[in-house]
């Protein structure tokens, strides 16, 4: 015996589109807008892939629905040796139409960032879910991404917008250089070299 062939479950192209259209507008209607920041890799650790001194150059914004509507998820506040540790997680929900429309790739990666501007806090994708929900009409229309508080460990945040390149400012190792009172005048953010080892870093304050 065989499926009834009158009814197209998994490749009526028409239903398709039309799950994707309603999905993305859904999204567009009960979603928020966000920054997706994409990581570059300087020195990647191939053993352990890592990389402490990702880069983070661009920001896009896009739509995304919040499914943790409960409030925020993961194993939350802990205090462990190393003192208080926050591990909220949250999980976004991404339209594969709104994606396609950034065209930086073929889906999230797990280790870039969003920037969620109503709580002002960064979080880094921890895992993308991308068959939920599975193979509706034969389709998949949105990318579920969990993610985790972002830990800031002196990655470069240069994405143009200053409520994001300015965590960096706030949170990198900082060291202080007395300079004589003709060595001119700097800019926040912009690229020095000095001292006697030829340290490179950005300006804070001067």
């Amino acid at each position: 015996m065989a499926t009834n062939s009158y009814f197209r479950n998994f490749d009526a192209k028409n239903d398709q589109e039309l799950l994707h259209s309603i999905v993305t507008e859904s999204i567009k209607v009960t979603g928020y807008d966000v920054n997706y920041i994409p990581r570059t890799l300087v020195n990647e650790d191939t053993i352990l892939g890592e990389d402490s001194i990702s880069e983070y150059k661009d920001a896009y914004s896009v739509e995304m629905f919040i499914k943790s509507v409960d409030g925020f998820e993961g194993e939350g506040d802990l205090v462990s040796k190393f003192g208080l540790e926050v591990r909220d997680q949250i999980i976004f929900s991404l339209s594969r139409q709104a994606w396609e429309g950034l065209d930086i790739g073929t889906r999230p990666k797990e280790g870039d960032l969003i920037y969620f501007g109503l709580t002002s806090k960064l979080f880094q994708i921890m895992f993308v879910e991308h068959e939920l929900p599975f193979y509706q009409a034969g389709a998949l229309p949105t990318f579920d991404l969990t993610c985790e508080l972002f830990t800031y460990s002196d990655e470069a945040l240069d994405t143009g917008i200053d409520t994001i390149d300015k965590i960096e400012r706030q949170q990198s190792f900082v060291r202080t250089f007395e300079l004589s009172g003709t060595s001119g005048t700097f800019t926040v953010g912009e690229t020095v070299t000095g001292g006697t080892s030829a340290v490179t870093g950005e300006v804070a304050r001067w």
